[in-house]
């Protein structure tokens, strides 16, 4: 089988590439230039869309004898991506930018092109499983479970499942570190990129700042509807946040207050105490299936973040206006859920599919 091994320059992306290898593939290494004005070295551990990161992974293919390109989709990037990261800030949501780059970068894009090329599938270096089920291939959790990353693939279908291959999800991040120091790969220890890559300091709350600039509103508290305090544009603020308020403690009673609702609307930030945020009843649009759509109430688990608890729930695909929207009623109430973060479901340790989130409330 031809495959193209995305590789990003990380130790798990050059061991996966040299799997497929070991397994009688035909493998061709390409890194993907996201960034439309890469810097030459990394400023810390966040990104991977460094000339460095691109360099290592060169350095990794040539160990491998394997052949190795560059392929800019740094203009796609910027539009599927960053600005959709930035629109739904500017709307009062709180987006997952890495599934929207796995669900339209690496399994649209990349594997678009690939296909196009003459390749069979594509292989990154996720921990998450593929395994063949009696209705076609599953995704499954990873055996690491500290370093599972289902959550982020639970927008791939289907039919990139199919083409699709995680080489890593049945190792723990220490045998593949192991693996690599084994095979000589410079990358060995090199540290993991985390955070979003297209805000290499992690300072996201500046990055939209620069980007979308101050629009000052009013912070209010959720129960009296008093003003207390100021904000310099609501995108700074994600619901669940508890610092950097900058609440005029003054008229509250001291107890801590978190942000309960973001009003891009009407330019205002709710704050409350910790009591208003625990909700039950999730419901969410752009539903993503990683195999059959779920026939009538089904009992599952839901997950809210990438690395967050799966909690119990009944999830219910409905028809309204022409668009299957998700409902997800909670076995327990859970805190912190926003708007324009991502419900995927589990059944068992297989990756049903996802939703993005439109309402959190109690179903009471």
């Amino acid at each position: 089988m031809r495959v193209v091994a995305a590789m990003s320059g990380g130790v798990d992306s050059a061991v996966a590439a040299a799997r497929m290898l070991d397994a009688g593939h035909e493998v061709v290494g390409v890194h993907l230039a996201l960034s439309r004005s890469a810097t030459l070295l990394r400023e810390s551990a966040r990104g991977c869309c460094t000339l460095e990161d691109a360099g290592d992974a060169r350095r990794v293919a040539d160990r491998l004898g394997i052949p190795f390109y560059v392929w800019d989709l740094s203009t796609r990037f910027e539009r599927e991506v960053v600005e959709d990261f930035l629109a739904e800030y500017a709307a009062g949501r709180t987006p997952n930018p890495c599934l929207r780059c796995n669900e339209r970068i690496k399994f649209a894009a990349l594997l678009d092109k690939a296909l196009a090329l003459g390749f069979d599938a594509v292989a990154t270096g996720h921990y998450a499983r593929v395994v063949e089920g009696e209705g076609g291939r599953e995704l499954h959790r990873a055996v690491d479970v500290a370093k599972d990353q289902s959550y982020v693939l639970g927008v791939l279908d289907e039919d990139q499942l199919a083409r699709a291959f995680f080489p890593l999800g049945g190792s723990t991040k220490p045998q593949v570190r192991e693996e690599a120091e084994t095979r000589g790969f410079s990358v060995a220890r090199k540290p993991d990129s985390h955070d979003i890559c297209f805000v290499p300091d992690g300072d996201t709350r500046g990055y939209l700042a620069g980007r979308l600039g101050e629009r000052p509103g009013d912070l209010v508290d959720a129960r009296s509807g008093e003003v207390v305090g100021e904000h310099a544009g609501t995108h700074g603020f994600t619901v669940g946040q508890r610092r950097g308020l900058g609440i005029d403690r003054s008229r509250l009673d001291g107890e801590p207050r978190y942000v309960v609702e973001v009003d891009a609307a009407r330019n205002r930030v709710l704050v409350g105490t910790a009591d208003l945020l625990g909700v039950d009843l999730v419901e969410g649009e752009h539903l993503r299936w990683c195999g059959p759509a779920p026939q009538g109430a089904v009992e599952v688990g839901a997950q809210v973040r990438a690395h967050g608890e799966e909690v119990p729930c009944v999830a219910e695909v409905e028809r309204a206006d022409g668009a299957d929207r998700l409902t997800v009623r909670l076995e327990r109430r859970i805190r912190g859920v926003a708007p324009g973060q991502s419900v995927v479901l589990y059944e068992g340790t297989r990756v049903v599919g996802s939703a993005t989130i439109t309402s959190a409330a109690r179903a009471d």
